[in-house]
């Protein structure tokens, strides 16, 4: 008697991964391998060979197939589903591809530098039957989408506080216990294309789009904004919204500073990259009586907590007082959490919160952040 199919969630996913570079390394290989039920690293891309012959040993189970060549992987019967991890200056091409064949795509962020490319995504998609799943791995985490809930009963919210202030990367990805590598055998050609396409993106967004100057200055904080900062941006339109305007902006290294004006309430966007190795990230919601804060650690290191705490009044026979609540529901990462809801979404045909239209507003929010900042 043959078996009977397996449902949606039953499907194991063959995944293609492009780019071995630090995320594939310290988590996406590692979290694909330990979600075996779902997925299946089948192959693997990258211009290092070296690379290639590293990551093809940690994957799990059947070796993958492993090329250079990303559209050969992507029109691979072998893969299912795409994983998009390798420079910002590809992202566009390669999910474009993976739609016009159909697949599902996971692209880590930004998804796209410009709104030339985003826009083209976004056209690729309407004559696709899959769709692009954007690697905002916040939003997906338990504590997040509980605050959601929690804010929502409130009567009015007053403030809010946003703030990523971090240490440098490397002392988080250098204690992880993955031991990635850096490997330098790439052609040189594939430099320079990649660094020319990147900068032909950026000053594409800031001259021709936003009428801002392409300094120096103005595209370092671009590229921050585009990087660490669309981790805030995109959790806080989830929660709030977008803002009516930039109040004002005090853009600068190693700390910088946006405020945005919403109907009826300020929020304050405080950001950094300083080299005391601490993760500072938090949203924290305040109303008259309740407030709601999520606490992200890095999730570079597994299993560290993603929490959070709601304080509120209470009254008692001897006086005001409040009460408070630390609240961690799971011990599953926002990575996993994240790529589980991507197999979900591939496996239904669903369109994932984190699409490619949501993406769009955070070159919104970008847009108004360097325009009020020139003025």
């Amino acid at each position: 008697m043959a078996e009977p199919p397996a449902t949606s969630s039953e499907k194991i996913l063959k995944v293609g991964i492009i780019g071995l570079g630090e995320v594939a390394q310290v988590s996406h290989i590692l979290l694909l391998n330990n979600l075996s039920s779902h997925f299946q690293i089948t192959y693997i891309c990258d211009v290092s060979q070296q690379a290639l012959e590293h990551c093809r040993k940690r994957v799990a189970g059947t070796t993958p197939k492993t090329t250079s060549e990303p559209d050969e992987l992507i029109r691979s019967p072998d893969t299912d589903v795409v994983v998009v991890c390798n420079v910002n200056a590809f992202h566009p091409v390669q999910a474009i591809l993976a739609l016009q064949c159909n697949k599902y795509v996971f692209v880590e962020k930004p998804l796209a530098m410009n709104y030339r490319d985003l826009d083209s995504i976004i056209a690729a998609e309407k004559n696709s039957e899959a769709r692009v799943f954007v690697g905002y791995q916040r939003r997906y985490a338990e504590a997040f989408t509980d605050a959601l809930k929690e804010i929502g009963t409130m009567d009015k919210i007053e403030y809010i506080r946003v703030r990523d202030i971090i240490g440098q990367n490397s002392s988080f990805v250098g204690q992880s216990g993955t031991y990635p590598k850096r490997f330098n055998d790439y052609p040189t050609e594939a430099g320079a294309e990649m660094r020319a396409a990147e900068e032909e993106m950026v000053k594409r967004a800031l001259v021709d789009e936003y009428g801002v100057e392409a300094t120096q200055e103005t595209m370092t904080m671009f590229r921050l904004f585009t990087g660490l900062g669309v981790h805030d941006f995109s959790a806080m339109r989830e929660m709030v919204g977008m803002p009516s305007r930039v109040v004002g902006a005090s853009l600068g290294l190693p700390i910088w500073n946006v405020l945005f004006q919403y109907e009826g309430f300020p929020v304050s966007y405080e950001s950094g990259i300083i080299d005391v190795p601490r993760f500072d990230a938090h949203i924290e919601v305040y109303s008259r009586n309740k407030i709601v804060r999520v606490d992200y650690d890095t999730p570079y290191v597994k299993g560290l907590p993603v929490t959070m705490t709601i304080r509120e009044k209470i009254d008692s026979a001897r006086g005001d007082g409040y009460q408070e609540r630390i609240v961690r529901k799971t011990y599953e990462d926002p990575f996993t959490l994240e790529f589980l809801e991507f197999h979900r979404c591939a496996t239904n045909k669903f369109p994932p919160k984190t699409s490619a239209a949501d993406a769009r507003e955070d070159l919104d929010l970008i847009k108004m952040i360097l325009q009020a900042a020139q003025t």
